[in-house]
């Protein structure tokens, strides 16, 4: 399996934390040296491992935010 990249472009916020120090956060995230996309997922303590997570293009995520306001 191919190593992916990534880096957190912008923190935008921790949404929760387990008793073990993972963080469920929402950032921008470029994935593969790709433009910075919104992304729901955990996180290990010090951003080196991750969960299962959710990518979402700006205008998804402005949908998202609509439709939740």
């Amino acid at each position: 399996m191919a190593e992916i990249k990534y880096e957190i472009a912008e923190h935008i916020a921790v949404l929760s934390e387990s008793s073990k120090g993972w963080t469920k956060e929402l950032n921008l995230v470029s994935w593969n040296g790709r433009e910075p996309k919104y992304d729901i997922r955990d996180w290990g303590p010090g951003h080196e491992k991750m969960g299962k997570g959710v990518t979402l293009s700006e205008e998804e995520f402005l949908n998202l935010k609509k439709s939740l306001s």
